[in-house]
């Protein structure tokens, strides 16, 4: 498990993103092979790699000192710009997007997430916990029945915030079991994913600073659904 940065550790300054950033993840777009890729690869890093991973550093330190209980390792917080294809009916070897999510280990593995998402199209904030394996979505609904004022609370104060529970691959019938959950949350037990979102101006990549700000008062307003996921699930289904 990697180490919460200390006050004494040195975490590189954050400037942003430069220019490039986005114009190679648009190039790449277009140029989908290999061989540009390799021809491009002192662009990549220089303009996506380290700057992402100084990205994940500095707002691992910027939570840490919100007193957030989240955190970026920034190799393992990262994802690749490789695809896989296996499965895929696209064959395109590259994503023309980045992302990298701070977590309570550092890494991917943890329940519980706050994302970045940069892209040409657009980038956006989300938090929450993304596919949960079945017994954890089964935790989310049993407590979400059991306690339905509770649920009807944790809503409330996210739309406070102007942040609403995607109901994206949203079962269209409860499940069965959940037939007769009370009608202010019969919505919610049929949510897949329990995730908020954020989007932001991609001017916003360029002033390091105010995307650290940003992100940090994103994770401070979907708190109350990080907290509510893992009081349900429990340390014990923490895992990296």
């Amino acid at each position: 498990m990697s180490k919460q940065p200390r006050a004494q550790d040195t975490v590189e300054p954050f400037d942003g993103f430069p220019p490039q950033t986005l114009k190679f993840l648009k190039a790449l777009g277009f140029h989908q092979s290999r061989e540009w890729f390799q021809d491009n690869r002192d662009i990549y890093l220089s303009a996506f790699k380290q700057p992402l991973e100084n990205y994940v550093a500095a707002a691992s330190e910027a939570c840490r000192k919100a007193k957030l209980s989240l955190r970026g390792d920034p190799r393992r917080a990262t994802f690749r710009l490789h695809r896989d294809v296996r499965f895929s009916k696209d064959k395109s070897p590259y994503k023309t997007n980045g992302g990298a999510v701070l977590t309570r280990t550092g890494g991917k593995g943890s329940p519980g997430i706050v994302y970045t998402h940069i892209s040409p199209d657009g980038g956006f904030f989300a938090a929450g916990f993304y596919h949960p394996e079945p017994p954890q979505l089964l935790a989310f609904r049993r407590a979400i029945a059991a306690r339905p004022q509770r649920f009807a609370a944790l809503e409330k104060k996210l739309k406070n915030k102007r942040l609403e529970l995607t109901d994206r691959e949203a079962l269209l019938r409860n499940p069965r079991d959940f037939k007769d959950v009370h009608e202010r949350v019969a919505h919610a037990v049929r949510f897949k994913n329990f995730l908020v979102r954020r989007p932001y101006g991609n001017d916003l990549l360029q002033d390091g600073s105010g995307l650290l700000k940003a992100v940090t008062i994103f994770a401070k307003d979907a708190l109350p659904l990080l907290q509510f996921g893992w009081d349900v699930l429990g340390e014990e289904l923490v895992t990296e």
